[in-house]
């Protein structure tokens, strides 16, 4: 069989334009919440942790996809259920003055990874066209500054993690 130089050139053309196709836009993925726990370690750095914990490109997010932007809210849920249903009740147990300081850091720690995607996700609401969001944004993220300050006022103290069961 014989094929045309146009025929070969129309389906190189073809062939190209679908490779340079993306396979999709979606960036993240469910995780369990252990997996996504910024709380062990050491007080600090919780906002450069929550930051590559949550993961997605933040330079265009008018495009950030439905699916994406559905997994950031749910990390927000897990980490609120992590800090109502694993750090409160641990923070109430620890009798040790150590322990607790260090079970509190990591609630900080927790609470900011919990705002940061609170605040993301309604930064890309805003971003695509969403102008009923405003206030909360900002309030959402004066909780997240105080958090931030509360984390580094703590630097280098010991942070606990609690397990807990739950993903995004």
């Amino acid at each position: 069989m014989q094929f045309s130089i146009s025929t070969i050139a129309l389906y190189a053309t073809l062939f190209l334009t679908v490779s340079a196709l993306p396979l999709s836009s979606r960036a993240l993925a469910s995780q369990a919440y252990d997996d996504l726990s910024i709380s062990a370690g050491q007080a600090g750095d919780a906002e450069a942790e929550a930051s590559a914990k949550i993961g997605i490109d933040t330079s265009d997010l008018a495009n950030v996809s439905k699916a994406d932007l559905e997994i950031i809210k749910g990390i927000h849920d897990v980490a609120n259920d992590a800090e109502v249903g694993a750090f409160n009740p641990a923070l109430d147990a620890a009798t040790d003055a150590a322990e607790k300081t260090a079970i509190q850091n990591g609630k900080i720690k927790n609470k900011v990874l919990k705002l940061s995607a609170a605040v993301l996700a309604l930064q890309i609401q805003e971003a695509q066209g969403d102008d009923s969001v405003a206030s909360k944004l900002a309030a959402e993220q004066k909780k997240l500054a105080n958090n931030i300050a509360l984390d580094t006022k703590a630097a280098g103290q010991d942070s606990t993690a609690i397990s807990f069961d739950g993903s995004s």
